[in-house]
């Protein structure tokens, strides 16, 4: 049995789940509402503030659904009642994070600004302070949407492992590299 597929989900107070036709998941709550589609192999079942999940049989497919479709539905639980954060970083010498509303401008590095527009799930923030590198905000109720668009400000400018330059996540430790030996 799926150690993580096995544990109930529980529903705080305030948040409503309810299994529509074609096995779709729909969980409302005070930040919003959030919808996924279930294989039709996987039984879901409400009951007692719960939600418990289970499988036909152990074939390796059903194996993997069943702590898959668990998660998914632990995260949209914890997105419509706290929501998820995502802090990056800049760190460059001129790098530069501007929004307005959500459009994203940022510089770095290259011979133009990059003009990224933020789907309007999220609220993004940029903080700048003197002596401390640029900060952008994410933040969306969807943990999947979230992950997607850090991915893809981060893949504009990857952090490099020689000097550190690049977009990475507050707290990220990255592999650092010696470089070139100075002479004999």
């Amino acid at each position: 049995m799926s150690r993580i597929g096995k544990k109930p989900v529980v529903i705080p107070a305030g948040v409503t789940i309810t299994l529509g036709k074609d096995n779709v998941v729909s969980v409302k709550g005070p930040k919003g509402e959030l919808k996924q589609t279930v294989d039709p192999d996987i039984t879901i079942e409400i009951a007692d503030g719960n939600v418990t999940i289970s499988r036909p049989t152990d074939q390796i497919r059903h194996r993997a659904m069943h702590g898959l479709y668990r998660s998914l539905i632990g995260n949209m639980v914890k997105g419509v009642t706290e929501g998820y954060t995502k802090k990056m970083e800049l760190v460059g010498v001129g790098y530069k994070a501007t929004n307005q509303g959500n459009i994203l401008d940022l510089a770095l590095g290259y011979s133009h600004n990059i003009i990224f527009e933020i789907p309007k799930e999220l609220t993004v923030a940029t903080a700048q302070e003197k002596g401390q590198n640029p900060v952008i905000n994410l933040e969306c109720i969807d943990k999947q949407l979230l992950g997607q668009v850090c991915a893809k400000i981060r893949s504009l400018r990857k952090p490099e492992p020689y000097k550190g330059k690049g977009v990475k996540f507050a707290g990220e430790v990255l592999r650092r590299k010696a470089g070139k030996s100075a002479g004999k």
